[in-house]
């Protein structure tokens, strides 16, 4: 499909530097454009195959290079409705992301995670799972490795997890994973994706080139993944915390259950498993189902979800400090997320919110405070605004910071032997950091600090 092909990527970030490298190891040539005349060119190229010959395309974009090349590598942080995106697709070329470049590389299975929230505690847990059967296993995508620094390197045998975005899935082309998965929807993105609708198709398509003989697992409890069992050309298994399905992976009782219309297959309890939280039950019962689904034995799955542990960034415990524990929930990127946050915490709570922008309502997650937030202390461009809708609601133990380390500081001042202090900020990090690992990495600095 790429021979002769004259290939421009677009972005010399991680994602396209990623797919340069990629076409390099395969004996390909290519391009890179960035909107950054001063890019170090030479940084580029000296991360790349020798044999490789790359170009650069730098500065304001020019809809001619889209007559100049025959397709586009667009890296997720670029929109498809973008003006070098539109170029190409108006004159009829391919666009592809990274995910589609690398999946027409990668050999084996490939089991793929998406949803609002819990991806990558899902994606992770399943990588656990599968590498205590099989030889050969990568877990990818979103959750941090791109799927292109492996892709080279699996083998027919090879089984990969991996944790797909919204922003990935919108150039998926012919990508087709054994067993999909769609966790969740609740609003995010809308400033890219624009409507609920939108959002929405834009996850199902992760299983648009599945046929029958494929699997999606879908959230039986989410109406909105519920009804895409109807519009998915895969075979749906539903996955339930609070129905008693006769098919799916069902939660009954205390112990997490495989009813596949034959038999019923009981896995492990919530007594034996070491995550917190009910959202983490419907992360394991999602796993439970596409392990199953990619062929590991219940007694593997069984052992591997009783080991496993919370991932970094997700209501991961940090310290106690003075009598007050601390917990690091920077994956919290949008209220639902932040909400199973909350809902996790079992001692009276000092909240940290706000970050950028999204676009996104906060009155569920204010509402789920639930009389366990003593204080919630606010930074970052939605202060004002989250901090209006907690007022509206009744909550009047609102507190500004003007930075992430006034914040901390105000949340040790306030914290009492007892309390816990929850970083679950409901938003991204964009502004005030690189991402939200950077984000969860200061908070932990900053505990170890206090501890001294």
């Amino acid at each position: 499909m790429l021979e002769g092909k004259n290939i421009l990527i677009a972005g010399a970030g991680v994602s396209g530097v990623g797919a340069a490298k990629l076409l390099g190891r395969a004996g390909f040539d290519a391009a890179i454009y960035d909107g950054n005349e001063q890019l170090d060119t030479e940084a580029v190229v000296s991360q790349m195959p020798e044999n490789m010959h790359l170009t650069f395309e730098l500065g304001e974009y020019k809809d001619s290079l889209a007559d100049q090349y025959d397709m586009l590598i667009l890296s997720p942080g670029i929109s498809v409705n973008s003006s070098i995106a539109r170029s190409f697709y108006d004159r009829g070329k391919i666009v592809w992301g990274e995910i589609e470049l690398a999946s027409h590389f990668a050999k084996g299975k490939i089991a793929a995670i998406t949803g609002t929230n819990g991806k990558t505690t899902t994606t992770a847990l399943v990588g656990s799972i599968l590498k205590s059967w099989y030889d050969s296993v990568f877990v990818v995508g979103n959750i941090g490795i791109p799927f292109t620094s492996v892709a080279l390197d699996t083998r027919p045998d090879s089984v990969i997890a991996a944790e797909i975005s919204s922003f990935q899935l919108e150039t998926t082309v012919d990508f087709h994973p054994a067993v999909s998965a769609v966790l969740n929807l609740t609003p995010d993105h809308l400033d890219r994706h624009g409507t609920m609708e939108v959002y929405g198709e834009t996850k199902l398509s992760i299983s648009k080139k599945q046929t029958k003989d494929d699997v999606i697992v879908l959230n039986y409890d989410d109406p909105a993944t519920r009804a895409m069992a109807e519009r998915t050309p895969a075979t749906p298994v539903m996955f339930s915390r609070k129905e008693d399905l006769k098919e799916g992976i069902v939660l009954k009782g205390d112990t997490f259950v495989i009813r596949t219309g034959r038999e019923e297959i009981p896995v492990c309890s919530t007594k034996e498993i070491r995550l917190l939280g009910s959202h983490n039950h419907e992360n394991i019962l999602a796993a439970i189902g596409i392990s199953y689904y990619m062929g590991v034995p219940v007694e593997n799955i069984r052992e591997a979800v009783m080991e496993f542990r919370a991932v970094e960034h997700r209501i991961e415990y940090v310290d106690t400090v003075d009598g007050v524990d601390y917990y690091n929930d920077s994956k919290g990127t949008n209220p639902d997320a932040a909400i199973k946050g909350i809902q996790a915490m079992v001692k009276p709570t000092i909240l940290l919110g706000g970050g950028y922008d999204k676009k996104a309502e906060y009155d569920e997650w204010i509402e789920s405070f639930d009389g366990k937030v003593k204080y919630l202390i606010l930074m970052g461009a939605t202060a004002r605004a989250i901090g209006k809708t907690a007022v509206a609601h009744g909550f009047q133990n609102v507190i500004y910071a003007d930075t992430f380390e006034e914040a901390m500081e105000i949340a040790r001042e306030k914290a009492v032997p007892g309390d816990a202090v929850l970083l679950s900020p409901a938003c991204a990090s964009w502004g005030m950091f690189k991402n939200y690992e950077v984000r969860g990495q200061v908070f932990k600095e900053i505990v170890r600090r206090f501890k001294g």
